[in-house]
């Protein structure tokens, strides 16, 4: 027997031993929750779908239930469906399901140190500390989002009226925002470096979920090919470098009793633990943690400060009710403050529908149980990775009068009054909720607010409105490339 017969029948003998421990391991476990037939080694490809994995979900729910398990090769990976599922998993059982699971695209460069790592509880804490002590939340962070606001005002004003994309505009304003917090940088609109940084964090956000790198973490022998390896982190490469210079000279300049930043915060908790075996907090988690904030503080607040301005084109109506609610309470000689919100209760709705319809994130990260877990009659492994489904709690109808339909009264009471709603998660809940959720909220309702009291936005000359509550609009492609007109409002009285 010569030797590529030997070779050729060992990878058999591989290959059918890995074929027979799948095939062990997706039908030998009955206390999962139900789900489609896996294929041995494949799992359920159909349902990992990776140019929209969540498109399969709501159909698999009425088929399966609000909890049900699909494969990743012989991965099992269960999706929770509906509020009071989610409710039940991140908040009732928020200590179990609280993990991340090990997503190979990101831990290319995170190198353990990422919120999905082991280390995520100190450098989580740590971190939100960091931002209240920095004014997050606060009267400081307010007044940076309206010093903001007048350079957003201005920039939009300089379109005169004429058609154009606000994308980079909004990004330009929320990346300023997150740039002075953890660089103590301002850009100016016209600055090239700032339309690269913004350029490149987009891009990198939509790298982590293109088919390459959803492919990668479901094989990841593929990120051994240099080729992949690169293609996957171009982007974040870039981020890297840019917030590496930053680094240095923050290092180079530092000042121990007075912290300009996040950064700083940062190096002075560094030098405090450097004598620590193996410590949490290293030049490595300050980068991780960096680029994390600036994706997480720049494109999602765009995206969705975009869609509000194009969907209000559509909706003149809902448009006109919210500037005439701003000119009352402001008598129109200033931009609207947090403290307005009491007096702003539809606007406030508005924007908070805005997000549920938008429903920008419809997993969230994924993530994984702590312990072997007893939920709703089933056993879920521990490490075992979760998908809480966002979607089908932003549109549940046990949880929402009209799910399908735009309609701010989702948020007002029989008095008109602004009204919270459980089942309103754009952010996640629980302990994984998302970090910036604070700071966002601040600048939607303070952009989006500044913005609707100075300009009224509509559609470009020849583009069809939405003439129905039941949205049908290509939310995608309004965020990319939509255009509308800024009109400047008379603010006279």
């Amino acid at each position: 027997m010569d030797l590529f017969t030997i070779l050729a029948l060992s990878f058999i003998l591989l290959l059918t031993i890995y074929i027979l421990l799948s095939w062990s391991k997706q039908h030998g476990n009955q206390s999962l929750p139900p789900g489609p037939t896996p294929i041995p080694v494949l799992g359920t490809p159909k349902y990992m779908d990776l140019r929209a994995s969540t498109k399969n979900f709501p159909k698999l729910s009425q088929k399966y239930g609000s909890v049900f398990t699909i494969w990743q090769m012989s991965e099992p990976v269960i999706v929770l469906c509906g509020y009071e599922t989610v409710k039940e998993a991140l908040v009732n059982h928020a200590e179990q399901f609280s993990e991340r699971p090990k997503i190979p695209v990101m831990n290319l460069s995170n190198k353990g140190y990422g919120l999905d790592g082991r280390r995520w509880r100190p450098i989580r804490r740590f971190t939100m500390t960091s931002l209240r002590n920095f004014g997050m939340g606060k009267m400081t962070m307010e007044k940076r989002v309206l010093t903001e606001s007048k350079y957003l005002i201005q920039a939009v004003s300089e379109t005169g009226g004429k058609p154009f994309n606000p994308r980079m505009f909004l990004a330009m304003a929320v990346g300023n925002i997150i740039s002075s917090v953890l660089f103590g940088e301002h850009f100016d609109y016209q600055d090239k470096q700032l339309e690269e940084l913004l350029s490149s964090t987009s891009r990198h956000v939509k790298s982590l979920f293109a088919p390459l790198s959803t492919l990668c973490n479901i094989v990841p022998v593929l990120l051994r090919f240099s080729v992949i390896r690169q293609k996957v982190v171009k982007e974040k490469l870039y981020l890297q470098n840019f917030v590496m210079k930053y680094i240095k000279h923050h290092k180079e300049t530092l000042k121990p009793e007075s912290p300009r930043d996040f950064i700083d915060y940062y190096l002075l908790k560094i030098k405090e633990v450097e004598h620590e075996m193996d410590p949490d907090f290293c030049e490595t988690s300050l980068l991780v943690m960096v680029i994390g904030l600036l994706i997480a503080g720049t494109d999602t607040t765009a995206s969705t400060l975009k869609f509000s301005l194009v969907l209000m084109a559509h909706y003149p109506d809902v448009q006109a009710k919210v500037q005439q609610e701003i000119d009352k309470t402001t008598n129109s000689l200033r931009p609207p403050e947090i403290m307005d919100k009491p007096q702003l209760p539809y606007t406030n709705a508005v924007i908070h529908e805005i997000q549920r319809v938008l429903d920008l994130a419809p997993t969230t990260l994924f993530h994984a149980v702590t312990e072997d877990i007893k939920f709703r009659g089933y056993t879920i492994p521990k490490g075992t990775t979760v998908i809480p489904f966002l979607s089908s709690v932003l549109f549940d109808p046990s949880q929402w009068e009209t799910p399908e339909v735009f309609n701010p009264g989702h948020f007002l009471d029989e008095e008109g009054q602004f009204r919270t709603r459980l089942a309103f998660m754009p952010f996640s809940a629980g302990k994984r909720v998302c970090l910036g959720e604070n700071l966002a909220r601040m600048e939607l309702f303070l952009l989006f607010s500044a913005l609707l009291q100075r300009f009224t936005f509509t559609l470009p000359p020849g583009t069809e409105r939405q003439n129905s509550k039941y949205l049908n609009l290509n939310k995608t492609e309004i965020i990319a490339s939509g255009q509308i007109c800024a009109v400047p409002r008379s603010l006279s009285k």
